[in-house]
């Protein structure tokens, strides 16, 4: 299974040179298993730049598109994903159960007038809804793929991958809380990450930032960190991160992350998602 970062960052796109080395497109990550088949989640400014490398590359475009929900951040790119202007393009939907909706919405919005030159009926790649994911789980060429309902205004899912061995949790736009709704607190999400080779979890804020932003639907670096420990994963990418956090204090915030764990004891190997960067498991 092989992971890429197409956008790393949360709320908004912010490209510039304060974002060089974490990058500036919001949430997109390509994901390959062993069978060549390509798994994207999410829509957010980071699928342009995922279409163009199709479009170098001559790749046809067969993928499962995974919304994790459908706020702006995560659903602004697909209007620019070149891929859906091409017949020969299919694109499987699944994941949350309004992604479909999301995404069409961008194209056929009747709140306003002009808001895209093109309407959703006017795209030429296959686009399919499945809707099989939030039911329970799926198991697409030899990987199992779970949901988790996330802690976040609205909805959202989270998702854990495991094919043979290994296993891959992704979990965006997420407020880890101890006495959260049913189903949504910490003890929830330490189950379904437990063991997990690489947890990838929204740390949008500091610990100093946190109390600030209660109720916003995501979490900040400390306890996130807190949740890799107690789920004993090996791998902790901090994600989602905010829009005005600067290059040199993301750095900051990784480096506080890792002392906390040494300090612990703890064996975890700590890192925050960079745009462009891919990894293995």
């Amino acid at each position: 299974m092989k992971v890429k970062f197409w956008g790393t960052r949360g709320s908004i796109a912010a490209p510039g040179k304060d974002t060089i080395i974490y990058g500036g497109n919001t949430c997109c990550l390509e994901i390959t298993l062993e069978s060549g088949r390509k798994i994207i989640i999410d829509a957010g400014t980071g699928m342009r730049p995922l279409g163009e490398h199709f479009i170098a590359k001559r790749e046809t475009v067969d993928i499962l598109l995974l919304m994790t929900h459908i706020h702006w951040d995560h659903v602004q790119g697909f209007a620019f994903f070149e891929p859906i202007f091409n017949p020969s393009s299919k694109i499987a939907v699944d994941g949350f159960p309004a992604g479909m909706k999301g995404l069409r919405v961008i194209f056929n919005n009747k709140m306003g007038d002009g808001f895209f030159p093109v309407s959703f009926e006017d795209l030429k790649a296959r686009i399919d809804y499945i809707g099989k994911l939030s039911r329970g789980p799926v198991t697409i060429d030899d990987t199992r793929i779970d949901a988790i309902p996330l802690n976040h205004p609205q909805g959202a899912l989270g998702y854990r991958f495991q094919e043979g061995k290994k296993k891959l949790v992704f979990i965006t736009d997420n407020e880890l809380v101890t006495d959260g709704p049913a189903g949504k607190e910490m003890d929830d999400y330490v189950r379904f990450c437990k063991e997990a080779d690489v947890l990838i979890h929204d740390a949008q804020f500091t610990p100093e930032e946190i109390d600030r932003h209660r109720g916003w639907g995501h979490s900040d670096s400390a306890s996130t960190v807190n949740l890799a420990l107690k789920a004993r994963t090996q791998r902790l990418i901090l994600f989602h991160h905010a829009p005005a956090r600067k290059d040199a204090d993301l750095s900051a915030v990784v480096e506080e992350c890792r002392h906390a764990a040494m300090d612990g004891n703890h064996d975890i190997v700590i890192d925050a998602a960079k745009e462009g960067s891919e990894f293995t498991l």
